[in-house]
């Protein structure tokens, strides 16, 4: 019989061997971009080690693979100083200043043969400092002021492409491994819909979220934003002989088990590091870089070259930052509108002076809300800095306070809506079970559907593909027939007839018949498309199969109270207190009750019979090629599954289409099997 002490010797020795396979997938995963294990292969081996730990907590170590947050928020952030300062870089702007400092260089070196570069992409996100003491990750800091930065460890350690314990046979006592954090831009901008829409202000860009991040004073806030880290370079080593240039320094610490950049190269002389620097300008241009950078780092890659070069005060001789053309341009605001959004959301909008950007002629740019005007102090006839966000959308940065003329007009938050009149107040959201507290300054417009543009929007998404699915029914249809009164709500539709269509410019027998008939089709559907078609705010497709599971019918789902809708999965209580609003507004009840009274069937569909997804959970993520996420879920829900619409410990998949965002970096966390497309299609195919 075995006894206890062998039983926890043998888990230990399972441990030790668990850890050593995990941290090997980590590195081929992260660093060399070469898996050879599946995320399901892999996942067991976490759920494995996991279930050790749990038993035999005592054998837990602070490198182990599970211990990515393991520590209490912090009151404060402590200070490290750095051995070495972490020094800012010279730039340069122009051919004619690269050229400059490549022959700045040869004279102090008094050379006259081409020096070799290492070259690599200037990543725009937070500097910081790791530190290793026999191959263990035991501080790290931000760059702070070059001297003394701030301590960040724990945040640190939830970076899942950074080791917490050093691989390879050639490893220092100690090591100081300097490297930029970042978010890529795929997942900052899930990133910022998600928080959106949770009520949160959205990141103004990858750097701040990124800085923002890891300076959090809780670990397990950090460890949900989807940070990442590219190293590149060292600060102090114990011992010498390690390497002899900067190329070789990285490839040294890749060996370590510690991320570089791919895109590094060695080049010689200027000409080769202008050539490098346009290609990486043009890779950023046209989507093939997935996060921020601004420009290219030059380095003399010889580093005893680089001592000899030495520093100035603030920065190192033998380094330049190598800027790109600015993405941005200046221009006038000629006059702030404020946009209607189909939940009654007033955006306010800067109309302006035509500024072409990178080839693209810029006339609007979205202030967002009453917050950002007042941060930025925007006003009607201010110069102001535009940049194209992400390269695609138009953004405000800042006001020139300097070329500001006398007779700029403040812009006003309007007390009613511009288009229909009605009150206009801030959207507040309940915390807890009395405050009440205002969340953030996002007007909206009381007036409901009676708003001509929320009409217009609450139309067009009745009749969408995913909802009410009725073909013909464009944006441009909707707003046509709303002007012209032939529909003031989604009602209205089922009681439009040939005579009203047949005097309309443009529509002819067969498209008339062709859009009846689809009416008419659209009559036949589901409870969980026709509660989606309501378009009751922060209702997606995936909480409206909820709500359809839940409750038989409409009647019933309308009568549900708060606290019976909290319990529901996917299913909070903003969004409760939502779904409790619209059902108790007269407006929304009187089209509910005409649309059900015109032959609307919405009917339950039956569950779906024992097979191989049943009570599994997808999530879906990104562009999918071969279906919509709408048909994709309905294709698992066929099979017995369910579908949710954000990523949790019940979640048993998630499906990553192109563009994957934080949803994806959240399922590797919580070791959820993640399929490709092409596997999601086998899966489903059986």
């Amino acid at each position: 019989m075995t006894t206890s002490k062998e039983k926890a010797s043998e888990r230990a020795r399972r441990i030790k061997e668990l850890r050593t396979e995990i941290i090997n997938h980590n590195y081929r995963y992260y660093v060399l971009d070469d898996p050879t294990v599946t995320d399901a292969a892999y996942d067991r081996l976490m759920r494995e080690l996991t279930a050790i730990e749990e038993e035999f907590p005592e054998l837990i170590t602070p490198v182990s693979p599970t211990q990515r947050v393991g520590a209490t928020p912090s009151k404060d952030f402590k200070t490290i100083t750095h051995t070495l300062p972490m020094l800012s870089l010279a730039n340069a702007f122009t051919d004619d200043e690269v050229e400059a400092f490549n022959t700045r260089i040869n004279k102090l070196l008094n050379n006259d043969k081409d020096i070799t570069f290492s070259a690599e992409p200037k990543i725009d996100g937070l500097a910081v400092e790791v530190v290793y003491v026999d191959g263990l990750l035991t501080e790290a800091s931000t760059r702070g002021d070059g001297v003394v930065g701030e301590d960040v460890t724990h945040n640190i350690k939830t970076i899942r492409s950074l080791p917490l314990e050093l691989t390879g046979d050639k490893i220092p006592r100690r090591i100081e491994v300097r490297g930029e954090v970042y978010i890529p831009m795929k997942d900052f901008e899930e990133f910022n819909k998600e928080r959106e829409a949770a009520g949160e202000a959205p990141f103004a860009n990858p750097r701040n979220a990124a800085a923002g991040s890891l300076r959090q004073l809780d670990p397990t806030i950090t460890a949900k934003r989807p940070l990442n880290i590219f190293c590149y370079g060292v600060g102090t080593v114990t011992g010498k002989g390690w390497f002899k240039s900067h190329s070789e320094a990285l490839a040294y610490i890749k060996t370590l088990g510690i991320r570089t950049n791919p895109l590094t190269r060695t080049v010689t002389g200027a000409s080769e590091a202008l050539a490098y620097h346009r290609k990486l300008e043009a890779m950023r241009d046209s989507g093939e870089i997935d996060y921020d950078i601004d420009g290219t780092v030059i380095k003399v890659n010889d580093i005893d070259l680089q001592e000899t070069l030495g520093v100035l005060t603030r920065s190192p001789r033998w380094a330049v930052a190598v800027k790109f053309a600015p993405e941005e341009g200046e221009t006038i605001i000629e006059d702030i509108t404020i946009e209607v959004g189909r939940t009654g959301a007033l955006t306010p909008v800067a109309t302006l002076k035509t500024v072409n950007i990178k080839g693209v002629n810029i006339t609007h740019a979205s202030l967002h809300n009453m917050d950002e005007i007042e941060r930025l102090d925007v006003r009607i006839g201010d110069t102001v800095v535009v940049e194209r966000a992400g390269d695609v959308i138009p953004k405000i940065t800042s006001v020139i306070k300097d070329k500001r003329p006398a007779n700029t007009k403040e812009f006003n938050s309007p007390e009613v809506c511009p288009i229909c009149g009605s009150k206009v107040e801030l959207k507040v959201t309940l915390k807890g079970k009395a405050k009440v507290e205002v969340l953030g300054a996002i007007l909206h417009c009381t007036g409901g559907l009676k708003c001509p543009a929320q009409r217009k929007g609450a139309i067009a998404h009745f009749t969408s593909k995913a909802a009410m699915d009725i073909d013909g029914f464009g944006a441009k249809t909707v707003e046509s027939f709303v002007e012209r009164e032939l529909i003031k709500n989604s009602a209205d539709i089922y009681d439009l007839k040939k005579k009203d269509l047949a005097s309309l410019e443009g529509w002819k027998e067969k498209s008339i018949d062709n859009l009846l008939r689809s009416i008419e089709a659209s009559k036949e559907t589901t409870l969980a498309r026709f509660i989606y078609s309501l378009g009751v705010p922060a209702v997606g497709v995936s909480t409206a199969r909820v709500l359809a599971d839940a409750f038989d019918s409409m009647d019933a789902l309308a009568e549900a109270t708060k606290e019976e809708l909290e319990e529901l999965p996917d299913i909070g209580k903003e969004t409760a207190k939502n779904i409790t609003d619209f059902f108790s507004d007269a407006h929304h009840t009187e089209v509910i009750g005409r649309l059900l009274a015109r032959g609307v069937r919405p009917t339950k569909e039956a569950t779906a019979k024992a097979g191989r997804l049943t009570g599994k959970v997808f999530v879906f993520t990104g562009t999918l090629d071969g279906f919509t996420r709408s048909e994709a879920s309905l294709l698992v829900e066929r099979l017995g599954a369910k579908t949710a619409s954000s990523v949790n410990k019940k979640i048993d998949y998630l499906v990553a289409g192109e563009a994957s965002g934080s949803k994806y970096a959240k399922a590797k966390e919580l070791n959820i099997t993640i399929l490709t497309e092409p596997e999601f299609t086998k899966l489903i195919k059986g």
